[in-house]
């Protein structure tokens, strides 16, 4: 068995048999690249064999090139996939595969604060698809649906992957209030989350306006029969055309056919624009999709939810985890740089 990593259409296929081992889409486009990004390494380095210690020296070449720490060990991760699965398909020896995935990942030092709203950004953040709306800049069915978008993300705690697939079936309630019912998350564990009040209002809100268009007859939104579509029903957040109307399935320039709902990624480009238009969010805060999330739990957190109801909201397998990610919130409440007091003179010009 050759020590050499050939090159050719079969190390693609099992790129393909990688990503498949992965159920998030972000994980598979993530694990693609990766793969992708080594491959073209390999080749420029002369084919120095598939080997550990050529993985080990590209571990160090993405060191130099000062990439982060948790994308080196996601890379190493789908090169780790990639050599058993090379082995199970006879391109490669078990025993240099076992040297492969051996290769040990960058140790991660500390913990990485993120971005969070204050309450005060965060109300200002979630009202800025209406203010916007006030004036006449967005239509008002792309503001109610903006609105209802932020409000869930910042009152329930939900991945930007978790909104784009929510369900009006998911919306239901119990014991007397209103909560997400039997959501399927990260790893398929499933979770119920509660609903506050105001993020009702936004859904219902939203709701109403294009059980109004649809009424209406202004709506297009067809299925591939031609009819007159219910898919308002199923999932909550869909796609609009630059009028404000719901754009309902078309055809793609490739050929295939949209299917009337925002994606993952339509859902991270909302949040992505309102956190540039929204005046409260620092402009040195490049705000995500998941600083959201890390804004439910300081949120909970500061308004006095205990540690077990927020791992609950997240869906955090082990609240050690749950803990790691309050930890940034916690430690710059009071600090001990706090205790330092030093009396500054003042320069004065006469």
């Amino acid at each position: 068995m050759t020590t050499a990593l050939a090159l050719n259409n079969n190390w693609y296929v099992i790129i393909d048999l990688v990503t498949q081992s992965v159920d998030s889409p972000h994980s598979k486009r993530a694990y693609s690249r990766a793969l992708l990004a080594f491959l073209d390494w390999y080749e420029l380095n002369g084919r120095p064999g598939f080997t550990k210690a050529t993985v080990n020296a590209y571990r160090e070449q993405l060191l130099e090139e000062g990439k982060s720490r948790s994308s080196i060990n996601q890379a190493l991760s789908a090169i780790r996939k990639l050599a058993a699965e090379a082995a199970d398909n006879g391109l490669v020896g078990q025993q240099l595969a076992y040297g492969v995935e051996r290769v040990k990942g960058v140790k991660q030092e500390g913990l990485r604060a993120g971005n969070w709203l204050t309450r005060e950004q965060a109300e200002a953040f979630v009202n800025t698809p209406i203010t916007l709306f006030k004036e006449e800049q967005i239509p008002y069915l792309t503001a109610l649906r903006d609105q209802a978008i932020l409000s869930v993300m910042v009152g329930t705690g939900l991945r930007r992957s978790e909104a784009a697939g929510l369900t009006w079936q998911h919306i239901q309630q119990r014991d007397g209030r209103w909560a997400i019912i039997d959501l399927i998350g990260k790893r398929g564990r499933i979770r119920s989350i509660g609903v506050p009040p105001w993020v009702k209002i936004a859904l219902d809100n939203w709701q109403e306006a294009v059980q109004a268009q649809v009424r209406g007859g202004t709506a297009v939104v067809l299925d591939e029969g031609g009819y007159k579509s219910n898919n308002y029903k199923e999932r909550i957040f869909l796609a609009l055309n630059k009028s404000g109307n719901l754009s309902g399935i078309n055809n793609t320039k490739g050929g295939g056919k949209t299917d009337g709902y925002l994606s993952p990624q339509a859902i991270y480009n909302v949040i992505k624009k309102y956190a540039i238009a929204c005046t409260s969010v620092p402009t040195q805060t490049a705000l995500a999709a998941h600083d959201l999330r890390r804004t439910a739990a300081a949120l909970a957190l500061q308004g006095g939810a205990d540690l077990r109801q927020i791992q609950q909201m997240l869906g955090h397998a082990s609240i050690m985890t749950t803990e790691r990610y309050l930890e940034p919130m916690r430690s710059l409440q009071v600090t001990a740089s706090d205790f330092i007091q030093i009396h500054l003179d003042a320069a004065t010009i006469s």
